[in-house]
């Protein structure tokens, strides 16, 4: 049986046209049998506010108020039937327990669990959404089989776990139902709910699609497939009708929203192909993600990530010696903080962080703690507001000109760093997050639009 397995993100499943809308791509596709849905567009915003600890008991109130009124606009218009208006208010009921539980018990663990219930409500409510329209259809607790370690906030999902628990609970199911379930939570072997991180439900979708050996995996969201870059930065951004696996992951890597960086690798793992299409307008098609495409190009396109950090650090003890690297990245481990790009000199090492790495709630960096095991054997200097703009592509290290060309269009701009060499699908510079807008419509345009 050919199997097609459907992630919504957060604008498909805002209300209930929208999941309407996608309910209509679903029932198009016989082959679509699971469906993996985020939570309604700003109910994590929400919860994220619910966990923090200077949330006033007024504040609250409120918010547990506007997360009510997103899931029940939707369950109005399903003419509220009784079992589904039951499991939600349950649902409901849940998040003011687990909010007011934080008051006293900062544990990660709640956190993870009030976080997990916007996916929760979308699944509940999508599901009915199909039957409405006819379609057999049943809501799934991807806990039963999103087997995840007990890191809260970022956990590593088992991958063999989920491969055996998938075929032996979800499985059987897509055989008679369209079955929807949560993308971005999982359970430990405890069975405590836990969270992939932000952006984690394209993820779990290649996740579940690599367990269930499936055909492809469909990411529908706000925007009809992978462009050239940003079409707000250049307006005169292409879209691409297919890339290669290895220039999708530096694009997601490098900061092309449409896709999360965690999803292509249980695609690689699997070669399940990955399409990326808008909700809103099915029929403009989007862009296949493959192994191999032809004739790839040397310039693919242009991806820009803000809010980076600069971590400079100096010590003499690097003067020919050794150890020094080793024990600064053991540091970075040791606080669960992965490098992004580094560049070094005799006595100085500079790196960018990969804030990927941050757990749901959006923190997990430079802690205090951090700054000063680093602060024991170097001097630390940390700088803000910058941004990464990577030119993404094919042979790049190999092909003579690739430097000059991008370099004549950065000359009036300061790059704070550069990385140029490790893989030949980017090159990456460094820049001040005021600059970058006006460096990647340069680029776009120097790259991509003189081009027939």
């Amino acid at each position: 049986m050919s199997l097609v397995v459907a992630k919504f993100g957060g604008t498909s499943v805002a209300d209930f046209n929208a999941m309407s809308r996608c309910a209509a791509i679903v029932l198009a596709n016989p082959a679509t049998r699971l469906v993996v849905v985020s939570a309604s567009s700003g109910v994590t915003n929400l919860l994220v506010e619910l966990t923090q600890a200077t949330v006033t008991d007024e504040r609250r109130l409120q918010l547990l108020k506007q997360i009510a009124q997103i899931q029940y606009a939707i369950l109005d218009k399903l003419e509220r039937p009784q079992d589904v208006a039951a499991a939600l208010d349950a649902l409901l009921s849940r998040i003011a327990s687990l909010s007011e539980s934080l008051v006293l018990n900062r544990s990660k663990a709640i956190m993870d669990e009030l976080l997990s219930m916007g996916e929760q409500c979308s699944a509940l409510l999508f599901s009915a959404v199909l039957r409405q329209q006819g379609a057999k259809s049943s809501s799934f607790d991807v806990r039963q089989v999103m087997r995840t370690d007990s890191h809260f906030g970022r956990a590593e999902p088992q991958i063999e776990d989920i491969a055996m628990l998938a075929r032996d609970f979800l499985q059987p199911l897509l055989e008679r139902d369209i079955v929807v379930t949560q993308g971005f939570i999982g359970a430990d072997a405890e069975g405590r709910t836990t969270t992939l991180g932000r952006g984690g439900s394209d993820y779990s979708a290649a996740l579940l699609a690599e367990a269930l050996r499936a055909d492809a995996v469909e990411i529908w969201t706000d925007v009809a497939g992978i462009y050239t870059t940003d079409p707000r930065l250049a307006p005169n951004a292409r879209p691409i009708a297919e890339i290669s696996f290895n220039e999708a992951a530096e694009m997601a890597t490098f900061g092309a929203k449409v896709l999360h960086p965690a999803t292509i690798l249980p695609a690689v793992r699997q070669q399940i192909q990955v399409f990326v299409g808008s909700s809103r307008e099915p029929e403009k098609g989007g862009t296949w993600i493959r192994h191999q495409v032809e004739n790839p190009p040397i310039y693919r396109a242009v991806a820009v990530r803000r809010d980076q950090t600069l971590l400079n650090l100096h010590s003499l003890q690097m003067l020919h010696a050794r150890g020094f690297l080793a024990e600064t990245f053991a540091t970075l481990a040791r606080h669960k903080i992965s490098v992004d790009l580094i560049t070094t000199s005799e006595v100085n090492v500079s790196l960018t962080l990969d804030k990927t790495g941050s757990d749901s709630t959006g923190s997990g960096l430079l802690s205090e703690a951090l700054l000063q095991e680093l602060s024991q054997h170097c001097r630390v200097r940390v700088e803000d507001n910058l941004a990464l703009v990577a030119i993404i592509g094919n042979r790049i290290a190999s092909t003579p000109g690739i430097c000059r060309q991008v370099f004549t269009v950065l000359e009036n701009h300061n790059v704070r760093m550069i990385c140029q060499g490790a893989s030949p699908h980017n090159l990456c510079v460094l820049v001040a997050e005021s600059e970058a807008a006006q460096v990647v419509k340069a680029l776009h345009e120097n790259l991509f639009e003189g081009q027939a």
